[in-house]
């Protein structure tokens, strides 16, 4: 956020507490980002394992280790910063629960120039709080994530619409099978 500001001398940013956004929000932004938040301990070994048979072209960084990295740490790539994010990382899931593990990731991720959390993403690209926020908006704002300098969540080209769309499928799949209990209240029959 201090980068940012220095940048461009403003910041669209207000903090929001889970409880008082739409559960879709959480639920893309885990389907994007860690569909398996719920059943790891901050690292996801499976990405990793991936990432690395794919030559490490890809990340495969949790939602914990991207909580260590933007609260803690510089956006810079380098061995040092990985191995504190991975140290960062152990503590915050030691200490936190995975729902405010969660709450500080979707108050702090930036969804575009000077415009960070999700209260400010929701009222700039879409006119609304984020306690209203569609699942296939929340999706939207998911597909900016990996590049959130070069994506606007509501002017998407045609193949970040149909990733989005998938985004919103995968959100309803992880409620319903379970991997959404770690940061949303059991439904009612």
């Amino acid at each position: 956020m201090y980068s940012e500001y220095e940048r461009l001398h403003r910041l669209e940013y207000q903090w929001v507490d889970l409880e008082d956004m739409s559960q879709n929000i959480p639920l893309a932004i885990v389907a994007a980002e860690d569909a398996n938040f719920c059943l790891h301990n901050g690292f996801d070994y499976d990405a990793i394992a991936a990432a690395l048979d794919d030559g490490a072209t890809r990340g495969a960084s949790t939602i914990s280790q991207q909580v260590a990295k933007n609260v803690f740490l510089w956006p810079g790539r380098s061995w040092i910063r990985k191995g504190l994010e991975a140290g960062l990382t152990v503590f915050i899931e030691t200490l936190w629960p995975k729902d405010r593990i969660l709450e500080v990731y979707l108050n702090v991720a930036q969804f575009g120039p000077a415009t960070f959390g999700v209260d400010a993403a929701a009222r700039k690209y879409f006119n609304t709080d984020p306690r209203n926020l569609r699942l296939a908006d929340a999706a939207k704002l998911a597909v900016t994530l990996p590049s959130p300098l070069k994506r606007t969540p509501n002017a998407l080209p045609r193949d970040l619409r149909r990733r989005a769309s998938r985004i919103a499928s995968g959100g309803a799949t992880i409620r319903r099978d379970g991997r959404a209990a770690c940061f949303l209240p059991p439904t009612q029959p």
